[in-house]
């Protein structure tokens, strides 16, 4: 339990005539810390007790006497202020850290989700075409929401739900056929494919039947004509071998990569089901399902031309995906232009009569687009998310070489900080907030950024590997530990964050959103670095000294395991 339930336990057990839903609902901070660590108002008893708030004030502190929690108890007017004792904080919040290792779990952690397997479908990257910066939220948010789930004890199904199946395809195909070079597919992979794509699109602009063939070609594919479709196993297997480098980098691993073009023929049931419930209807040639009863467009099923949508391949994926998984959520991580296009198919699903529709969910995030406008395939505007990441690692290196030319495995902190540096910036804000890139914002390194923060965890194992050269024992339990060496304000503020962990992990995870983690970590540092400066560690009585660097442990190892949480390394040097 954290400091604020076992506060609650305690005022219920001395106010045991007040109901426990009114003490938690009415406990808050107070904006002044010199009022105090927390505030009960008693508005809310004035109507029950048939007396004044300031009166009802008054004898709750007199019930408080004797607690062995609080340092001071005063009631002022209607409110009852009380600081909790910092010696108690102390071995409160570090045992539980102990409790936790000693289980071996990492603190915060939970098995809230014992049993539950989530799906998350992120990334979702398009085959033949750019692994480009705009592909980075995605993969930044999915990645993190894995892990956050993992730590609090559901089972998780990652899914790279590929882009390899549709009319793009088509274009693909015309194009190779008509100006593909063996020799750079096999010298420039994904990024010659991606000029052929562009050029399709320059060409067409130009001969308007290109896409008339292309047309064609698709529908040759979802006819099974074997040499169109070994085309485009060429191109998905291009293609993943190219982005494998950036999932490396990301340090970000998948389950499944079963794509589109896994489920284009696992449609046809869906389909007849549609049919035989009379939810299929026509429009102009085409095949839809009318959701005007729910002030949506309808939902697009089958072409003129019969062949399959995006829709189409979503119903027969969600479909496959609880025949397989039976899950507890299945979670869609894109960007927010799909917002309709989810809520439309998952209200397929529910006219199907679906009862695990209700799990399905759509996690939106803003888009980035560059300085000159949107990001456009066909057009060639983008930026390469593995360029961006090579240019963050190489100017780490530069700043390094610096700073700390003798630093060991250069080159691999260098990767960790400067991969760590851009997942950061991209979770730093609500995923929801739309961004333009600026290469200037992404690796600046100054800040509330990853680096101060791996920067931090680094200095925090500096003190504790200084303390093991004197010969100092800081893996110790907290036998001996003076609590009271840990009652300054600098420290408190540490100890109080750690307490607050698996609250940010948790609503990071109830509102789908990694940045509470993130900001958390900032929080950390900040406050760790404070206590560094103003509390001397190494150089302080022994007494004093034990204390502090069970503080500093304890610190280091919950920055660590916020960065993990946010898809970032902590390495031990920088």
């Amino acid at each position: 339990m954290n400091i604020k339930e076992n506060v609650i336990n305690e005022l219920c057990s001395r106010w045991p005539n007040i109901d426990r839903d009114v003490i938690c609902q009415s406990l808050e901070v107070p904006k002044d810390k010199n009022m105090g660590d927390y505030a009960f108002p008693c508005f809310k008893l004035a109507k029950t007790l048939h007396k004044a708030p300031n009166l009802i004030a008054a004898d709750l502190e007199k019930e408080l006497e004797g607690s062995m929690m609080f340092d001071q108890k005063q009631a002022v007017g209607p409110y009852l202020n009380f600081f909790i004792n910092k010696e108690w904080i102390a071995a409160h919040v570090l045992g539980q850290v102990q409790k936790a290792a000693e289980e071996g779990k990492p603190f915060g952690s939970s098995d809230q989700g014992a049993g539950k397997t989530v799906v998350l479908d992120y990334s979702s990257i398009n085959v033949a075409k750019p692994f480009h910066i705009g592909h980075l939220r995605t993969t930044a948010i999915g990645n993190s929401l894995t892990r956050i789930y993992n730590f609090m004890g559901y089972h998780t199904v990652s899914m790279n739900y590929l882009g390899d199946w549709g009319t793009q395809f088509g274009k693909m195909i015309v194009a190779f056929r008509k100006w593909g070079d063996e020799v750079e597919v096999k010298k420039s992979g994904i990024r010659y494919l991606v000029q052929l794509y562009v050029k399709f699109h320059q060409e067409a602009e130009k001969d308007d039947s290109l896409n008339e063939e292309a047309r064609l070609a698709f529908k040759s594919m979802e006819e099974g004509d074997e040499e169109a479709l070994a085309l485009w196993r060429r191109f998905v297997d291009i293609s993943l071998q190219d982005v494998q480098k950036v999932y490396q980098m990301l340090d970000v691993h998948f389950d499944s990569y079963k794509g589109e073009g896994f489920f284009w023929d696992k449609t046809q049931p869906i389909i007849d089901e549609l049919q035989e419930k009379g939810l299929l209807k026509d429009s102009q040639g085409a095949k839809i399902v009318d959701l005007s009863d729910d002030d949506m467009p309808p939902c697009l099923i089958l072409k003129k031309d019969g062949s399959t949508l995006y829709a189409t391949r979503d119903l027969a994926s969600a479909q496959w995906r609880w025949d397989t998984y039976h899950f507890y959520k299945a979670v869609y991580i894109t960007g927010m232009e799909q917002s309709l296009h989810f809520a439309q198919w998952f209200r397929v699903m529910e006219k199907l009569g679906r009862p695990w529709a209700k799990d399905l969910v759509h996690v939106p995030y803003g888009l980035i687009s560059l300085e000159d406008g949107h990001m456009s395939t066909r057009e060639g505007k983008v930026i390469w998310l593995e360029d961006l990441l090579k240019e963050a690692v190489s100017k780490v290196k530069d700043i390094m070489m610096e700073k700390n030319p003798g630093l060991e495995n250069m080159d691999e902190v260098s990767q960790k900080v400067g991969v760590g540096a851009v997942v950061f910036h991209d979770l730093y804000n609500s995923r929801i907030k739309e961004e333009t890139f600026s290469w200037d914002n992404v690796l600046n390194f100054d800040g509330e950024t990853g680096p101060y923060v791996q920067y931090t965890f680094a200095r925090a194992m500096s003190v504790l590997r200084k303390a093991r050269d004197q010969g100092i024992d800081v893996d110790g339990d907290l036998n001996g530990v003076a609590m009271d060496c840990l009652t300054d304000s600098y420290a408190q503020d540490v100890i109080k964050l750690i307490d607050g962990f698996q609250d940010k992990v948790q609503e990071a995870l109830d509102k789908y959103e990694p940045y509470f983690v993130a900001r958390y970590a900032v929080a950390l540092a900040e406050a760790f670095n404070r206590f560094y400066h103003e509390d001397a560690i190494l150089s302080a009585d022994e007494k004093t000294r034990d204390a502090r660097l069970v503080l500093t442990r304890t610190a280091a190892g919950v920055l660590k395991e916020a960065l993990y949480l946010v898809g970032v390394s902590a390495p031990e040097k920088m």
